[in-house]
């Protein structure tokens, strides 16, 4: 028997879509799901929709036979999803009382459907036993029709249900929604709050209520997952109200390092001159990898504004604490500095080249060679003739010339 792939080539133009089509063809190509190896069903389950309508009932035929293995199942499941037939509802509801893996992509399958699978989940909500994976199959399907009987279930005594039809409900604006995305954040299961903050997180318009004041709570929930979307959520709407909440937990000695740093990556989004002054402030008392994760904030600023206050705070940290920085700290000082093209920056890029840690002076070539090559190998030329340089210095510009 000839390979797929090359049975598909040659008679790619014989199975037109929509059309009838010879059995023959069909059988062959059913033949080959039902026998080949995982690879041969990959492929023809590309072209088992081309036959149209005339191959639903042969594949049902396949789901209902004892002897089919998991992986014939498995493909016959999802090939029945790309068949936009009423038929295979019924097939594919029975099969989400089956094994997990099966009731899984029979939910996707559905979910494929679109609309016209919409009235058949709906029926199954009051059904404990379906309801989840009904839920998980109108949520993929996003389609405003699925509003009315998602919105039914967010009270529902399982949390991960709850979660599901929250998690569907946000991507819809719609006026209904709003009011019970804010009841969620009262939720006492942690899963269904961490929807809801995601869920108001993607709200840009902010009208009646103020987003701020309902996410900023949550930035000290009891779980953690819930506190770092807060964050997440917050620093996506970016505003003044935003930042400040997020900052002011940062701050705290109760905050733990984890949020720090999810703080941090949230504030870089929407960088600002108030945020840099902010990061300025909140280094000196914060730790060795919140002040870590700042710098890298620093070193990418891409606003040409920015650029020169960001490279200033660089800098001063440079200077400020050079002799008793770690290696590391000084290599993204340096990394962050030739990024932000500050031309301020070559004399103490300079500085490092005397650095005692081979990778330190490295980073700080690099640096230079990215901040201004031709003005940093002048300098560095000018220095080579300096004899009152310190010997770690003449070393240091050595190296740097050597490299270049």
């Amino acid at each position: 028997m000839q390979p797929l792939s090359v049975l598909a080539s040659q008679h790619h133009q014989a199975i037109p879509q929509n059309r009838c089509v010879p059995a023959l063809w069909l059988d062959l190509a059913l033949n080959l799901l039902v026998e080949g190896d995982f690879q041969t069903r990959w492929d023809v389950a590309k072209l088992l929709p081309r036959f149209g309508p005339n191959a639903i009932a042969p594949l049902i035929e396949i789901l209902q036979d004892e002897e089919s293995d998991w992986e014939l199942l498995w493909f016959t499941v999802r090939l029945l999803g790309e068949f936009n037939h009423a038929a295979v509802i019924p097939v594919l509801i029975n099969l989400l009382s089956s094994e997990d893996e099966l009731s899984a992509a029979a939910a996707e399958a559905l979910a494929n459907l679109g609309n016209q699978a919409i009235p058949a989940l709906t029926d199954l909500l009051p059904l404990p036993e379906f309801r989840l994976l009904a839920v998980r199959s109108l949520s993929q399907i996003r389609h405003s029709e699925t509003i009315v009987p998602l919105l039914s279930v967010v009270t529902d005594p399982q949390p991960a249900i709850r979660a599901a039809a929250i998690e569907a409900l946000s991507s819809f604006h719609d006026p209904r929604i709003f009011p019970v995305l804010a009841k969620a954040l009262q939720d006492p299961a942690a899963l269904v709050r961490q929807e809801a903050v995601t869920g108001l997180g993607m709200r840009t318009v902010q009208t009646v209520v103020n987003l701020v004041d309902l996410l900023a709570p949550y930035l000290t929930d009891l779980n953690l997952a819930v506190c770092r979307q807060a964050a997440i959520a917050l620093g996506r709407l970016g505003n003044a109200g935003a930042i400040q909440a997020l900052t002011n937990t940062l701050r705290s000695p109760h905050t733990p390092l984890v949020l720090q740093i999810e703080i941090v990556r949230s504030l870089s989004w929407t960088l600002t001159a108030d945020v840099l002054r902010r990061f300025r402030d909140i280094m000196p008392h914060a730790s060795a990898e919140v002040c870590s994760e700042i710098i890298t904030a620093l070193g990418k600023v891409e606003e040409p504004a920015l650029r020169p206050q960001s490279a200033k705070i660089l800098i001063d940290l440079l200077k400020a604490e050079s002799s008793v920085q770690s290696a590391q700290r000084k290599q993204s000082i340096a990394l962050g500095l030739g990024r932000l093209g500050a031309i301020e920056a070559l004399e103490p890029l300079i500085c490092l080249l005397s650095d005692s840690d081979l990778r330190v002076q490295l980073h700080a070539i690099a640096a230079l060679k990215q901040l201004d090559a031709d003005a940093a190998h002048k300098r560095l030329k000018m220095l080579a003739e300096d004899q009152n340089l310190s010997k770690a210095l003449q070393q240091g510009v050595a190296i740097a010339l050597a490299e270049w």
